[in-house]
């Protein structure tokens, strides 16, 4: 018996994804790995550039350091905490995101957040290879040397898409071997950036709120990931350890890092790298950093599979994975990094209300002892209600998208504030109202359900 259970251990440590959704999957991941996945997510290329939101959101009133540190903090631990709640779901019924929300829309309802999800993943998938890209110029330049673009945006996805076939395989490379260069090259950046004394401004605390609103989003972007990988967790506790410890730190300080980069470049996102690969040895650890970032990429890609997987749970994740990353490497050579905060803004407004109706639900409301995750599961109307109210309370106070191609989607939402004669102030929250309003919807539809049930 003894070694029957020690050699299923070991079987477990080595054992990879199912091919489709008909096998089970295997409880293969501890909280060192879940750890490892998430600080490796948390830190991004995209994150150092993107930092200048996190200064000034609204555009005109920027932060203090102190302030922008701390929203990256209380921002990142909010963000985290959905992401975490949102896995632990996925450990316990061992489904993928998306076949997850069978159980709170039903399986033909679950479509449609299935292919915004898909949406979303593609162009964060095809951000991801835009950034490897970039950040390989940026080193091959220093040296003089002249790669096209699209030359490194095809190495990207060729090493991305390797990565999703072993997907359980590639977790475990990251945990061995990746994560200590990161944490070397993060350390050492921090010593070369802040000892060149960066001239950080006074800043005020005005727009603390939109900058919270901004590091959610960025945090909540991976809720739609969360079961995927927490479905081969042995414990709920290892997959929402991994996801807040993991995360948390590795965001804050790459987010720090990105504030004092911008701060020697006079908070010119398109230099923000320039710091860092003239720093020492700043060729060696930002290609670290650069080679790292496939793992963004790649948890894209595979998710993406596992999104698609719901609506053909019997086609190998294999093959959807290299179509997928032939996609997402041709949408990655005409991407444009324009609509980037935007883009964020979209998720946010999708993931944060469908995750408030999924925890509300699932942990309050008895979901967890009748969640269908089955083909057949029936559709639940009344639960697309609170997701919708969330999605219009987000973008009733959040900061507009101010990209031209845009211009449509920001006059809707002026004249929907015009008609109720709303004027958002830098202190609303557009991602606590948009967790609150389904939150509150969502109890109130429990209980109407309940007493339905008892008239019955």
């Amino acid at each position: 018996m003894t070694s029957d259970v020690a050699g299923s251990g070991v079987a477990a440590k080595h054992a990879e994804a199912p091919l489709t959704l008909d096998e089970a999957p295997p409880r293969a991941l501890g909280v060192l790995d879940q750890g490892a996945l998430w600080a490796n997510l948390g830190v991004s290329l995209l994150g150092f550039s993107g930092a200048i939101a996190l200064i000034d959101p609204l555009g005109d009133r920027p932060l203090s350091f102190l302030a922008a540190v701390a929203a990256a903090v209380v921002g990142s631990l909010i963000g985290t905490a959905m992401v975490a709640l949102a896995a632990i779901p996925g450990q316990q019924t061992g489904a993928p995101a998306m076949v997850l929300l069978r159980g709170l829309f039903g399986a033909r309802l679950s479509y449609v957040p299935t292919v915004l999800n898909i949406v979303q993943m593609l162009g964060w998938g095809a951000f991801e290879l835009w950034v490897i890209a970039q950040g390989a110029q940026a080193i091959a330049g220093s040296f003089g040397a002249e790669v096209p673009y699209a030359v490194w945006v095809v190495l990207g996805g060729v090493i991305t898409t390797a990565l999703t076939i072993r997907p359980l395989g590639a977790v475990r490379l990251l945990r061995r071997f990746v994560t200590a260069g990161v944490v070397v090259s993060t350390v050492w950046f921090a010593y070369a950036l802040f000892s060149r004394d960066p001239a950080i401004g006074a800043g005020t605390w005005e727009a603390f709120a939109p900058s919270v609103d901004y590091v959610i989003a960025l945090s909540v972007s991976w809720v739609p990931v969360a079961a995927d990988f927490a479905r081969f967790s042995r414990s709920g506790r290892a997959a929402f350890t991994g996801v807040v410890g993991g995360y948390t730190v590795a965001q804050v300080a790459c987010l720090t890092l990105g504030v004092a980069a911008l701060a020697l470049v006079g908070n010119d996102p398109d230099k923000v790298w320039d710091p860092f690969v003239a720093a020492p040895l700043g060729w060696l650890f930002f290609g670290i950093l650069v080679l790292r970032e496939t793992d963004q990429s790649f948890v894209n890609v595979y998710s993406t599979a596992m999104s698609l997987q719901n609506l053909l749970p019997r086609l190998d994740r294999r093959i959807i994975s290299a179509g997928t990353g032939a996609l997402v490497t041709l949408l990655a050579i005409f991407v444009s990094a324009d609509t980037y905060t935007a883009f964020l803004g979209l998720i946010g407004a999708v993931f944060v209300p469908m995750f408030a109706v999924l925890a509300v639900d699932y942990f309050l409301l008895g979901g967890r002892d009748r969640w269908d995750t089955s083909e057949t599961a029936p559709s639940r109307w009344l639960m697309v209600l609170p997701w919708v109210l969330g999605f219009a309370a987000w973008w009733m106070l959040a900061a507009l998208p101010t990209a031209p191609e845009l211009a449509w989607w920001k006059a809707f939402w002026t004249g929907a504030r015009d008609l109720v004669g709303l004027v958002p102030q830098p202190w609303m929250s557009a991602s606590l109202a948009a967790f609150i309003v389904p939150v509150l919807v969502t109890l109130a539809v429990g209980a109407l359900r309940g007493r339905l049930t008892d008239r019955r």
